[in-house]
């Protein structure tokens, strides 16, 4: 498992700890507790995907939620990426016998449902579809014009999000603290009522 995945994400740091191994028992879908157990905590490719510390699940549900209050009991997180976009499994949707992905977008506002389990996602999305999932391009345009890669509690945030008419452009991105980041355009998502998904 994750093969494919290991070949094209390379650690920016080796991280191990044995309490992650022993944790996973607690997750019901064998495939996130694997993923918790051999990436928890870790940053890949100089920040442009990282996977969330097991110990921090359960806050990250909880601040995906109240911008995106719909997904409540349905979500756990797993991972982010560089924007600071949250991808999590939802387990009201089902693809081939595991829970499917959505992605939190907070600069749009928006929840985008990815056709694929915690394996798919790792083994073929972000390997064929690298640029779709993790806008690859655009971070590469970003620290050509300058920017750092951000440390695994940083993001490149949107200075004026989308949804408030912002630019998509790398003068509208600026380093941000990932938690205030999350935190501010949460409440902001709050104020504008939320978009559907899609």
């Amino acid at each position: 498992m994750f093969e494919a995945f290991n070949r094209a994400f390379i650690p920016d740091m080796k991280m191990v700890d044995a309490e992650i191994i022993l944790s996973t028992a607690i997750y019901s879908d064998d495939m996130l507790g694997k993923l918790f157990s051999l990436y928890g905590g870790q940053s890949f490719n100089q920040g442009l995907y990282r996977i969330i510390d097991y110990n921090n699940i359960n806050y990250w549900n909880d601040l995906v939620k109240t911008a995106f209050p719909s997904f409540s009991n349905r979500i756990t997180c797993f991972s982010f990426d560089w924007m600071g976009r949250v991808f999590a499994i939802d387990s009201s949707r089902i693809k081939d016998s595991h829970s499917g992905i959505v992605m939190f977008e907070p600069g749009t506002a928006e929840a985008l449902e990815i056709p694929c389990n915690i394996e798919t996602f790792h083994e073929s999305e972000l390997i064929h579809y690298r640029e779709e999932a993790l806008a690859e391009n655009f971070y590469h345009q970003w620290l050509a014009s300058g920017g750092i890669s951000p440390r695994i509690t940083q993001c490149i945030g949107y200075s004026i999000p989308l949804f408030l008419g912002g630019s998509d452009t790398t003068d509208n991105l600026e380093l941000s603290d990932l938690d205030v980041y999350w935190t501010i355009t949460s409440q902001l998502i709050q104020k504008i009522g939320g978009l559907p998904i899609g």
